[in-house]
């Protein structure tokens, strides 16, 4: 105000884009679907996804966790998913953990399968076949990848 000097003009904001292009430079890319959110439709992430709202639909992510308080209401398909609130539908993934909170209703296809005592799960299990085939086959024709699940045993690991 009573300066001799020139004003700075003031910084302008950040656009969203160059924002976007910061964070997209990390590799720890996840999506979160808040308790307060619901979604009616399929949803399709190419990273991990957090779910604590309730999805209406099918899923299919690279890994998935779900929050205790969180509905599931339709297929999961996932390379790894940590499960601990409420699903109705089947589970397909290579390495899958069954937390004492959740409540499943569906049957499970899993190559590595973790149960912690007190999970509740109405439905078969059915570890993926030897030639790696089954429904995890149809998650890499959908995401174009070609993974060695028929190479190993199924596991099935019982927490305490």
């Amino acid at each position: 105000m009573f300066s001799k000097k020139p004003d700075q003009a003031p910084e302008a904001p950040r656009s969203r884009r160059a924002t976007d292009k910061t964070m997209a430079g990390n590799n720890s890319t996840f999506s979160v679907i808040g308790s307060d959110v619901r979604i009616t439709g399929d949803v399709s992430a190419s990273t991990e996804l957090h779910v604590d709202g309730r999805i209406e639909g099918d899923i299919t992510c690279a890994s998935l966790v779900q929050g205790a308080d969180s509905v599931i209401d339709g297929a999961i398909t996932a390379e790894s998913a940590r499960m601990s609130g409420t699903v109705s539908g089947s589970i397909t993934a290579r390495e899958l953990v069954i937390l004492k909170s959740a409540r499943i209703k569906g049957d499970v296809h899993y190559n590595a399968l973790t149960i912690e005592q007190g999970a509740q799960v109405e439905g078969r299990f059915a570890p993926q076949n030897a030639a790696g085939g089954g429904m995890i086959s149809a998650m890499e024709t959908k995401s174009g990848g070609k993974g060695s699940a028929g190479d190993e045993e199924p596991k099935l690991t019982l927490a305490t």
